[in-house]
């Protein structure tokens, strides 16, 4: 049976798919990143950590001076946050997951700039190096 460009894509996407769930350690990481997800109170406290950061940035942009009590304030906020294994366990599993998308995201990018499937010499001299996994 032959399967039409768009169905072979699919079907190739999708074994891609199914060997990143089957890597070693993926349904950790992605039980680390569901945990965050349904942490009402932690997701809050990031999107204030992160609204404190842009308000002072936009302080600083504007000119104004931030004082070292607003930096201690933020400092001691966000460490706080950081410091719950919820947290903790995100911020490691956003790294895993990093990973994978490292080498994934530029093989599809120069297929598409190529016209063809991408050989190591086509990523010499670009933005990454051995941890990239591309060489």
């Amino acid at each position: 049976m032959n399967l039409s460009p768009q169905a072979l894509v699919e079907q190739k996407t999708l074994e891609l798919c199914q060997a990143i769930v089957q890597m070693p350690g993926f349904g950790a990481t992605h039980q680390k990143m569901q945990a965050f997800l349904e942490d009402e109170l932690i997701k809050f406290e990031f999107q204030m950590v992160n609204n404190r950061v842009q308000l002072l940035t936009e302080k600083q942009a504007a000119g104004i001076t931030v004082t070292p009590e607003e930096i201690s304030e933020l400092e001691a906020y966000r460490d706080a946050t950081l410091s719950k294994d919820v947290a903790k366990d995100f911020i490691a599993a956003q790294a895993e997951l990093e990973v994978i998308q490292k080498l994934i995201y530029p093989m599809l990018n120069k297929t598409f700039d190529l016209g063809r499937v991408p050989v190591p010499d086509d990523f010499l001299g670009e933005n990454c190096d051995s941890s990239c996994g591309l060489h």
